[in-house]
């Protein structure tokens, strides 16, 4: 029977908010290089950077109904994942329903099918991570579930966990772990800038990472130009 839960727990919305600045590759990493959704989800203009809890709708193919249902279900901070039961490319959201989820404060969509009416989205300032793009419309008629366990991008979110999106792709952050990896996220970010002065200085990763024994266990040698036409 479709349901729509309507009491979910959050992660904590101030880890949550401040995952954005790490950014998806950082955070992705910083959580052992799991939660990363399908490249497939891409956004629909550049530039946009966002985190905050999920709530999750499932949607059937052809049909929006849902998302109308979720948005009620919507609180600031939030992003909206919907994730469709079978593989569709309609357009199901566009400009009006963004309208309806930024004045609820909405930090944006994540949707495994099409989305439409990009430019309007863009000049409103609500990015959307899609399947695809396309105009083809969608009818309101069969029933889905709002707040319940979904795939959406080929990764498993729950309601309450906490989604981040950019440029890079989305990734998921189950709730509970939030403190975790953010915690991860910023040693990550710290040691990144030490080799980036590294790096800046003139040094090359084979010895700030120590990759030249490694290479050479391995097998790889270095030969002249000469020894390598003399088959040496």
């Amino acid at each position: 029977m479709p349901v729509v839960v309507t009491d979910i727990k959050r992660a904590d919305p101030d880890t949550a908010a401040a995952l954005a600045e790490f950014g998806v590759a950082t955070v992705h990493e910083a959580q052992g290089r799991t939660g990363l959704m399908h490249q497939r989800l891409r956004p629909i203009y550049k530039g946009a950077a966002i985190s905050g809890t999920a709530v999750t709708c499932t949607l059937p193919p052809g049909d929006n109904w849902m998302i109308h249902v979720a948005a009620e279900q919507c609180q600031p901070g939030d992003i909206l994942v919907a994730a469709t039961i079978a593989e569709a490319h309609s357009g199901y959201f566009g400009d009006l329903l963004g309208t309806v989820l930024k004045t609820r404060g909405v930090q944006g969509l994540i949707i495994d099918a099409g989305c439409r009416d990009i430019a309007d989205l863009e000049a409103l300032g609500f990015p959307v991570w899609s399947r695809s793009v396309c105009a083809h419309g969608t009818v309101k008629e069969v029933l889905g579930d709002v707040n319940v366990p979904v795939s959406c991008g080929g990764t498993i979110v729950n309601p309450g966990d906490v989604i981040v999106a950019d440029d890079d792709g989305v990734v998921v952050v189950p709730r509970g772990t939030e403190a975790a990896v953010k915690a991860a996220s910023e040693a990550r970010i710290a040691k990144e800038e030490k080799n980036r002065k590294r790096y800046e200085a003139g040094e090359l990763g084979l010895d700030i990472y120590k990759m030249r024994e490694r290479l050479a266990e391995k097998g790889l040698t270095y030969v002249s130009q000469a020894e390598w036409e003399n088959g040496k």
